[in-house]
């Protein structure tokens, strides 16, 4: 076996391998920082990074596994934490300069679940500013001029890197699938409440997910299952069991699915390649994907999600940008301006509408095992946009609470991955994946078939 034969492309491998006593973690993290020195300096995806501290947890979990003792699922496995995720040994600095070496007291509750089921902590990836749109220096691991999306940059351009197998990051608008798709690997929201959002800094009660990147879906549903978990202290947190992801992921279908492409008019966005990518994807389905005309109450839920953004995110930045105004990006100031002109009566009725949408989509997953929607409007856009891309086709998504998935399925023009998003029902996360299983099985059997 190799060097690099002990890494990163699969997670559940490579737990496999260590509890095995086939490779240490200690050999698997050293493969992680090797391939972190040779690319970084170009990707720029670490805003945290701590060779010894890295090592010592993975000498830990190797002296555990050879005591006998207990190994959790993801035992010795790296991951790696947007850095707006609080940890008690690392700093964590929200991605602005305002807090440049703050140093948390406590874990994040994902945090300390990560670290019971024996996960090494690599460090913290570049996230945007708060978590919001003005971008980071992070590149795209397909093309150093490109974006690799935003906010959770960091986190997906690392997986895609192959410097960790996981990663954590967030969604508020789209923030997980979006990166998903630039950078051609598979990004998880599962429903929102399903992980705890404790020790994670808030930009939006009503809309902040947890969620991740990973290379397989095994590797999503196994991290997505390890970080799930009720937490009394996080307000869209539920106490009630939580579905099996890496279960799901893994399942059969008793029947093939019934999937649903809807016609928003904000589709006109998409690029070309993506578009006659997504119609390739839909036309080899087979009839399994039925087409719908939106209403125009549908279409305008992302004016909905707006409202409730900006509103919101004024509130959580209130102490900050009263003491750091002119610290803050343009972008926020912007935002913070726009949640002042929102008022009580008009947040109270987004959050209304929102409900509404949640109680429309629990009907609608009756009839349909999930929603197939483009991720993002194309390839990854250039640096010289200024911007992370085009969230509009999470928005809706992310305000209903539903679960998301991006398939790193088609390719665009200039060879750069583009990815196709899955919606599923409300906490019905493992359907979601069996669903997600059976689409990736039917596409490559087709194409080995050469239809």
């Amino acid at each position: 076996m190799t060097k690099h034969d002990l890494s990163l492309f699969s997670a559940v491998q490579s737990a496999e391998g260590i509890r095995d006593g086939r490779f240490s973690s200690e050999a698997l993290v050293e493969d992680c920082l090797k391939r972190i020195e040779e690319t970084d300096s170009v990707i720029r995806a670490w805003a945290y990074l701590s060779a010894g501290l890295a090592l010592d947890q993975a000498r830990e979990m190797d002296r555990i596994r050879k005591a006998g003792r207990a190994t959790g699922p993801l035992h010795g496995v790296p991951v790696a934490l947007k850095d707006i995720v609080d940890t008690k040994d690392m700093p964590t600095q929200r991605g602005t300069p305002i807090f440049a070496g703050r140093q948390p007291e406590t874990d994040a509750r994902l945090v300390e679940l990560l670290r019971e089921s024996g996960a090494v902590i690599m460090g913290k990836t570049k996230t945007t500013e708060f978590a919001f749109m003005h971008p980071t220096d992070t590149t795209n691991p397909f093309d150093p001029n490109r974006t690799p999306g935003g906010s959770s940059s960091g986190s997906a351009a690392a997986v895609a890197a192959r410097h960790v197998p996981l990663a954590i990051g967030t969604q508020t608008g789209g923030s997980v699938i979006r990166p998903a798709s630039f950078c051609g690997v598979y990004g998880f929201k599962p429903t929102r409440g399903m992980i705890s959002r404790s020790g994670v800094f808030r930009t939006s009660v009503s809309l902040d997910h947890v969620g991740g990147f990973a290379n397989s879906l095994e590797d999503i549903a196994l991290l997505s299952d390890v970080v799930a978990g009720y937490d009394q202290s996080d307000p869209a947190s539920f106490a009630r069991p939580r579905a099996e992801m890496l279960t799901g992921a893994q399942a059969e279908v008793p029947v093939e699915p019934n999937i649903a492409w809807l016609d928003f008019p904000f589709n006109d966005r998409l690029d070309a390649d993506a578009r006659d990518g997504l119609n390739a994807v839909i036309d080899s389905l087979g009839g399994r994907v039925e087409r719908f005309s939106v209403s125009p109450q549908l279409a305008d839920l992302i004016n909905v999600h707006k409202t409730i953004y900006d509103y919101e995110i004024r509130q959580n930045m209130m102490e900050i940008s009263n003491t750091h105004w002119s610290e803050i990006s343009a972008e926020m100031q912007s935002a913070i301006n726009r949640g002042a002109d929102i008022n009580e009566a008009q947040y109270e009725d987004a959050l209304s509408v929102m409900a509404s949408a949640q109680g429309f989509f629990a009907e609608y997953f009756n009839e349909f095992d999930a929603i197939l929607a483009p991720a993002a409007t194309g390839e990854a856009v250039p640096l010289t946009a200024g911007n992370t891309g085009d969230s509009v086709f999470c928005l809706t998504w992310t305000l209903a609470g539903l679960p998301c998935l991006t398939l790193p399925l088609l390719v665009g023009h200039n060879d750069l991955p583009i990815g196709v998003q899955l919606i599923g029902a409300i906490e019905e996360d493992d359907r979601l994946l069996r669903t997600a299983s059976w689409v990736q099985r039917s596409l490559r059997a087709q194409e080995q078939n050469g239809e």
